[in-house]
């Protein structure tokens, strides 16, 4: 009798991030291609709400006024800002920081990722968030930009428009976001493989793909 083929493995990724968090934008682009490298597993991302500025109100903040509180100077934030640039732009992504006017609360935006779950891939509706944000200079807290972003990733516009108008899962939201940071996650991204494996910063495409192996090995001993 032939023996029963192994079932493929696969690994099941959380990712705590924030779509206003450049480091989680450059993180999200070394993890697909950490997949790349590892393409005989089979990787399912959940991408999990964090708030990097809560304290930011719901209708955002003037940048300048945001960089100036959390940095201390416009000076101090630029040579930071050239930095993440300079990385981005080396994985192909463009962190055109000049071009923000306006720092958003990013509760409305992780709302619209939870929504295109029913979709598309909610990655595919982040990295255009990300996109509008970072690339882009858009404003984050116009109905209108998450709108034109839910029609851009295959969604309804008009049901879009009424769930952000009312309160629907921003309690889901906050408590997620709330339980990351009582869990001890104060940094992201933060990469979770395989529900025990953590991963907290942009590591490079070769550590991800590591613990992605990894991950994947501890699943089939379970299975085993």
């Amino acid at each position: 009798m032939a023996a029963t083929p192994s079932p493929p493995a696969s690994v099941h990724v959380d990712v705590v991030s924030d779509v206003v968090c450049p480091w989680c934008f450059i993180g999200k682009r070394r993890l697909e291609l950490a997949t790349a490298l590892t393409p005989d597993i089979a990787v399912k991302v959940n991408w999990r709400p964090y708030f990097l500025n809560p304290w930011i109100p719901r209708e955002g903040i003037d940048r300048q006024t945001y960089i100036e509180t959390k940095f201390g100077s416009v000076e101090r934030y630029h040579v930071i800002a050239e930095r993440v640039a300079a990385v981005a732009a080396m994985e192909g992504l463009l962190y055109a920081s000049d071009k923000i006017s306006r720092q958003p609360n990013t509760l409305d935006c992780h709302r619209l990722i939870l929504w295109s779950r029913s979709v598309t891939d909610p990655g595919r509706m982040k990295q255009r968030l990300m996109e509008l944000y970072f690339s882009e200079g858009a404003d984050l807290t116009d109905p209108k930009t998450l709108i034109e972003a839910a029609l851009a990733c295959d969604m309804d516009g008009d049901l879009v428009r009424r769930l952000l108008a009312s309160d629907a899962d921003v309690d889901r939201i906050e408590g997620e976001a709330n339980s990351a940071r009582e869990a001890g996650i104060d940094g992201v991204p933060t990469f979770i493989f395989g529900g025990g494996i953590i991963v907290t910063g942009a590591q490079s495409p070769e550590y991800l793909a590591s613990a992605i192996t990894r991950a994947a090995g501890r699943t089939a001993q379970v299975q085993a």
